[in-house]
């Protein structure tokens, strides 16, 4: 087993005494090309091209020796320290730091950090990445080979944002550039390279002084404490299907968390969209009354989220809209929900008036691969002045659950 595992971080900066010195007593290195063509790597030190970090960590694990592995910027931030400190492995670990790519790329474009989102792209769920930039207003993401600044742009079309695109941090290959996320398609781009999205409305007030918490807009209006809210938070009037306890039942069901897409079809004043966009989630109302868009798009601006409002008549407009993890009927039938099934979101919800409708609905889901529960809601809201009933409501909820392949 290796005696000691030392990590150097490197952000193309001159190496530290303390880098220096274990990279000198190594008798094996491990690291990226640019890595093991240091001069400071020892001539008769064993070299591993860095693929599998996992591979990597087994290698290492069996050398009898001093070894050293090279990662660019801090390699406890996303970086390979996680996988060597892996119990499997064995492995005592040493860190030398360096200046994140992260903290470097807000430092080349002049920005506070502190509030933004950070996350990894792969070509494997480079979705989530792109769900996170539509819902949030400042994004840095860590690309990878098939994962770059031009797939990001490509998904997230209709969605405007400012790419601040920093290519081979630390190297005199160095280069930061700034554009709209419509161009960054039309460019070929060097890896390695961080990708700073920025863009959205804000909302509420401008910020003051700083925030307490890393990863949340500094000044960002927290909005009503808890989720379900009255009519009054959406400006007194609600749609059909928009009740507090209907509302409530189906964000409950679906479940919106930072990284998914939510599809809000008939998505009346906003109050459910809006709702799951103040769970982190990115999201798509729809709705075919251009008012009913408007009262959306304001919605959201009132209570500081970002979601994409789309004009159109369901299932058609659907075609063109980027995959659902979960998705809010509000109306349309069965003809919707048959639409939406077809695209496998995670979960789906609507709901019914009238039996035959709630098993139209039901049906719907079940054959389009879904685990179907219904449950009949039944609220009475009451004048707290009097104690007398004020108003009843009765709705058949539907919760639609993929059913997972075999």
């Amino acid at each position: 087993m290796a005696d000691r595992v030392t990590v150097i971080g490197w952000d193309g900066s001159p190496l530290t005494d303390a880098a220096r010195s274990a990279l000198g007593a190594a008798t094996l290195v491990a690291g990226a090309a640019h890595h093991l063509a240091l001069p400071e790597v020892p001539p008769r030190a064993e070299r591993i091209r860095l693929g599998s970090v996992a591979l990597a960590a087994r290698r290492i694990a069996q050398h009898r020796g001093t070894a050293v592995v090279l990662a660019d910027g801090d390699p406890g931030f996303f970086g390979v320290v996680r996988t060597l400190r892996a119990p499997e492995y064995g492995l005592e670990v040493e860190v030398v730091p360096a200046v994140s790519s992260v903290a470097a790329a807000f430092a080349r474009a002049g920005m506070p950090w502190d509030d933004a989102r950070i996350v990894v792209a792969h070509s494997r769920d480079l979705r989530r990445a792109v769900n996170v930039c539509r819902a949030h207003t400042k994004v840095a993401v860590l690309t990878s080979p098939g994962a770059g600044p031009a797939e990001l742009a490509l998904l997230l079309d209709g969605v405007h944002r400012t790419f601040v695109i920093c290519e081979e941090l630390g190297t005199d290959r160095e280069q930061v550039t700034v554009l709209t996320s419509d161009k960054a398609a039309d460019h070929v781009w060097r890896d390695p390279n961080v990708v700073i999205v920025v863009g959205g409305s804000p909302g509420g007030a401008a910020a003051q002084g700083t925030g307490w918490l890393a990863g949340h807009e500094v000044g960002h209006p927290t909005g009503p404490r808890g989720w379900g809210l009255p009519a009054h938070a959406y400006g007194g009037v609600l749609g059909e299907g928009e009740s507090v306890q209907l509302r409530t039942a189906q964000l409950a069901r679906l479940g919106p968390q930072v990284g998914d897409l939510v599809w809000d079809i008939g998505a009346g004043v906003g109050a459910a969209a809006v709702e799951a966009a103040r769970f982190g989630a990115a999201v798509i109302a729809v709705d075919a009354a251009p008012e009913s868009c408007e009262r959306t798009a304001a919605l959201a601006r009132r209570h500081g989220v970002q979601l994409q409002v789309v004009h159109g008549r369901a299932p058609q407009v659907l075609e063109d809209l980027p995959e659902p993890d979960v998705v809010r009927v509000g109306g349309g039938g069965a003809e919707v929900v048959t639409a939406c099934a077809a695209r496998r979101p995670e979960r789906i919800v609507t709901h019914a008036a009238t039996r035959d409708e709630a098993e139209s609905l039901g049906r719907a889901l079940a054959d389009g691969g879904y685990d179907v529960e219904c449950a009949l809601l039944q609220s009475v809201d009451l004048d707290t002045s009097a104690w007398v009933e004020r108003e009843r409501s009765v709705v058949f909820l539907l919760s639609g659950y993929r059913v997972p392949h075999p």
